[in-house]
C-alpha cells in the first residue's frame, strides 16, 4: 500500500514523484516499463542519441499510414527507460509562446495554466548556467546550459538567416519567441542531464521506484481509482493507492491505459469486449503532433559531426567532456511566421549537421546538413485507439497529419524560407548541392507533393486526454478528460499529468512544458498553495522563488 502511484516514469512522472516524496510521511511508488538507463553511454553522450532509435529503449511507434504523406506510416520514437524522450531525445530547451499558455486559460477555460501562472515553475525547475533572472531560474533540479559545440553549418545558417531579415536571438524563452539562434540544451557538463538524473539523483525512502514495470490496467473501486496492476518478471502485481493514483504515461500510453480499464468512448471499448467504467469520447481524440519536413545540402568541405564519433573522439568526450560529441545534434534554429500577421510563430528551424533522412534512421555518414522545417503552431488533430484489449500491443496511433490546409500552406512557405536561407552566404559559401527538395522541385504543386512525400515527426505528441474548464470544451470538440486540477471526469482519485492533457501544443519542444505541468500538477496534488504569478516584464522574481 502507497500513498500515491505514478503509472509512468518519464519526464512528468519523474517530477510528480520526486515533489511528491518531499513530504516524509507521503509513500510515493513510480512505476516505469523500461529499465533504469541513465548510465547507458548512448544515453549520457549528447550526439549519440539516433543510436537509441529502434533499441529496447524505445516504444518504437509506427502510425498508421497517412492519407496526405503519400499514404506512408511514420516512425514515433519514445524514450522506454527511466526519465522517458528526455533521456532519448535531442535535449532542447524550449517553453513555448506565452500566447500558448494564455490560450489555455481563456479559451479552454483552464484557470491556473496562464503563462504568469506557469513560469515560477518553469523557473523552479531550471539551473540556468546564465543565472537567475526575470525569465530564468537558478538552483533547481533541471540542467540548462548553452551548447559546448556549436558546427560550423548551425552557425553559418544563423548568419545567412539573419542575412535574409530573420532576427538574432539568444533566448527563446525570454521577452520574444522569434529569430534565429542557438538553443539552450538540457546539459551538466557536457552530459545530457535527463529528467531522471535531474529529480531522482537522491531518492528518498519514502520514494520507490520500480523499472520494467508494465502497467497493464487500473483498479477501480466504487468509482475510485484504488491502484494499478502491473507486470514484473513474469508475474502480474498489484499496487494499491490510499491518496491517488497518477498516470502519467505519455501521449500514447495514458489514454491506452484508461481504455483498457474502462475509461474511454463507450462504443469503441465495447467493441474490444471491454466493460465501461466511464463514458469520455475524448479520451485518445485530439491527437496532436508537430510535423516537419527536412531540407538538405550536400556539405562537402565541412567535416561531417559522423566523423568525430570514432574512438578518439570518444576520449576526448569522456577526458574532457568537450568537443563535437557534446552536440545536440539540432544546434540551432528558432521560430518565424509563415505568414506576418500571425499572433506568434507558427514555424520552427531545428539546423542539423548531419543529413537526416528516413525518420533519423538511415545512417548519416556523408558530409550534409538539414534544415527541419517543423511546424509550431498545428491546426490537424488525430486520434488513437486500441488495436485490442491486449495491453502488449500497440495501440493505433492517427495523427491526421496535413488534414487541415493550414498545415501543409505554413510548411509550403517554411521549405521556400528555409531554401532562401541557403542561398545566403555564408551558408551558400559550404552548400554544394540541394539535395532535398532537389532542383527539379520549384512550383508550389511540387513543394506540396516533396511535402506529402517527406514529412516526418517532431516527436512531440500531446493532446490526447485534454484539459478544460467546466464551462469549455476540449479542442477536439468533446467534453474534456481532465478538469484545470487535472482529476480525471467522472473517476475520483485520479489523476493525469503528462502532455496528454495538453489543450493545444506549445510551439517548441515539449521537455520544459511537461516537467512544469508536472511541477506545478505536485503542488495540486500535495494540496500545497501554488507558486505567486510572475510577470517578467513587472519585477524580478526573486532568488528564493526561482528555486
Amino acid at each position: 500500500m502507497f500513498d500515491y502511484v505514478i503509472a509512468g516514469g518519464g519526464s512528468a512522472g519523474c517530477v510528480v514523484a520526486a515533489r511528491l516524496a518531499e513530504d516524509p510521511g507521503a509513500r510515493v511508488l513510480l512505476l516505469e516499463a523500461g529499465p533504469d538507463a541513465t548510465a547507458v553511454t548512448q544515453v549520457r553522450v549528447p550526439a549519440a542519441y539516433p543510436r537509441l532509435f529502434r533499441s529496447r529503449y524505445d516504444w518504437n511507434y509506427v502510425t498508421l499510414p497517412q492519407e496526405r504523406a503519400a499514404d506512408r506510416p511514420v516512425y514515433w520514437p519514445s524514450g522506454k527507460m527511466l526519465g522517458g524522450s528526455s533521456a532519448l531525445g535531442s535535449m532542447i530547451y524550449t517553453r513555448g509562446n506565452r500566447a500558448d499558455y494564455d490560450a489555455w486559460r481563456d479559451e479552454y477555460g483552464c484557470t491556473g495554466w496562464g503563462y504568469h501562472d506557469l513560469l515560477p515553475y518553469f523557473q523552479r525547475a531550471e539551473d540556468n548556467s546564465r543565472g537567475a533572472g526575470p525569465y530564468h531560474g537558478a538552483g533547481g533540479p533541471l540542467a540548462v546550459q548553452d551548447p559546448r559545440h556549436r558546427s560550423v553549418p548551425a552557425q553559418y545558417f544563423i548568419e545567412a538567416a539573419t542575412r535574409r531579415g530573420a532576427l538574432p536571438n539568444d533566448d527563446f524563452n525570454g521577452d520574444q519567441q522569434d529569430g534565429v539562434g542557438f538553443y539552450q540544451v538540457l546539459q551538466a557538463g557536457g552530459q545530457r542531464c535527463g529528467v531522471a538524473d535531474a529529480y531522482l539523483a537522491r531518492r528518498p525512502q519514502n520514494l520507490t521506484v520500480v523499472t520494467d514495470a508494465l502497467v497493464t490496467a487500473l483498479v477501480i473501486e466504487g468509482g475510485r481509482a484504488a491502484g494499478v496492476t502491473y507486470r514484473r518478471n513474469g508475474s502480474q502485481e498489484t499496487a494499491r493507492a490510499a491518496a491517488e493514483v497518477i498516470l502519467s504515461a505519455g501521449a500514447v500510453g495514458t489514454p491506452q491505459l484508461l481504455m483498457l480499464s474502462g475509461i474511454g468512448p463507450a462504443d469503441h471499448l465495447r467493441s474490444h469486449g471491454i466493460y465501461v467504467i466511464a463514458d469520455l469520447p475524448a479520451v485518445g481524440a485530439n491527437l496532436i503532433d508537430q510535423p516537419a519536413v527536412p531540407v538538405l545540402w550536400s556539405t562537402p568541405g565541412v567535416k561531417g559531426l559522423w566523423e568525430s564519433s570514432g574512438t578518439s573522439g570518444f576520449l576526448r568526450w569522456r577526458l574532457t567532456r568537450k568537443g563535437p560529441l557534446t552536440s545536440n545534434v539540432a544546434e540551432a534554429g528558432g521560430f518565424a511566421r509563415s505568414e506576418p500577421r500571425l499572433p506568434a510563430p507558427d514555424l520552427q528551424w531545428r539546423v542539423l549537421p548531419v543529413a537526416y533522412r528516413d525518420h533519423g534512421l538511415t545512417d548519416p555518414a556523408s558530409r550534409a546538413m538539414t534544415v527541419l522545417v517543423g511546424l509550431a503552431d498545428v491546426a490537424s488533430r488525430g486520434r488513437l485507439r486500441l488495436a485490442s484489449g491486449d495491453p502488449r500491443h500497440r495501440p493505433l496511433i492517427d495523427p491526421g497529419y496535413l488534414s487541415d490546409s493550414r498545415d501543409l500552406n505554413a510548411l509550403a512557405v517554411g521549405v521556400r524560407m528555409a531554401r532562401d536561407y541557403g542561398t545566403a552566404a555564408p551558408l551558400s559559401k559550404i552548400c554544394a548541392a540541394e539535395l532535398t527538395p532537389g532542383d527539379g522541385v520549384h512550383t508550389d504543386y511540387e513543394i506540396r507533393e516533396f511535402i506529402a512525400r517527406a514529412v516526418t515527426s517532431a516527436h512531440h505528441p500531446a493532446g490526447t486526454c485534454a484539459m478544460s474548464g467546466d464551462a469549455a470544451k476540449s479542442a477536439s470538440g468533446y467534453d474534456s478528460v481532465v478538469d484545470p486540477q487535472l482529476r480525471v471526469r467522472g473517476v475520483a482519485g485520479l489523476r493525469i499529468v503528462d502532455a496528454s492533457v495538453m489543450p493545444t501544443l506549445p510551439r517548441g519542444d515539449a521537455i520544459a512544458p511537461v516537467t512544469a505541468i508536472a511541477e506545478r500538477a505536485a503542488d495540486l496534488i500535495a494540496g500545497r498553495a501554488p507558486l505567486i504569478p510572475q510577470d517578467p516584464a513587472a519585477a524580478v522574481p526573486s532568488l528564493s522563488a526561482a528555486r
